[in-house]
């Protein structure tokens, strides 16, 4: 009995995590965060090495996740690991955001003409920073 229990276990977890994983993934493609990234590097022939770099990357995080695998990266490992998900979460906000155009209709409520350039890297380093916060004094490392 306690095998069939791991089995149905097994196949409502594994569900799961390809659900949500199919969501992850819709969500990104809806939004077009790929393709709009290689436009603005300019690098639109390299656009499948880039999904294969994203895949990998979801990949090997659930994998260190689920399986509680000890990776020894050090304090300056864990800064780079802290930027790229600094760099995903903030394109996949700016992302968000800019679907929902919030922050041009912001900008045009209150007659804003100059220092977008700015304001657009303060809302990425306020991100980044928060999240190395967390990192460090919230118990992240």
């Amino acid at each position: 009995m306690e095998v069939l229990q791991n089995i149905i276990l097994a196949v409502i977890g594994f569900s799961g995590g390809v659900s949500v994983a199919a969501g992850t993934f819709a969500l990104i493609t809806i939004l077009g965060i790929v393709p709009r990234l290689m436009g603005a590097l300019k690098i639109g022939c390299e656009i499948y090495k880039m999904e294969t770099a994203i895949a990998l990357g979801g990949t090997v995080g659930s994998l260190i996740t689920v399986y509680k695998f000890n990776v020894h990266i050090g304090i300056a490992g864990m800064v780079i690991a802290g930027v790229f998900a600094g760099i995903f979460v903030g394109s996949l906000a700016m992302s968000l955001a800019e679907s929902l155009k919030v922050i041009p209709i912001l900008f045009r409520r209150i007659d804003l003409k100059t220092g977008l350039p700015v304001i657009v890297v303060m809302l990425a380093l306020g991100k980044g920073l928060g999240t190395l916060y967390q990192l460090f004094f919230c118990g992240g490392i």
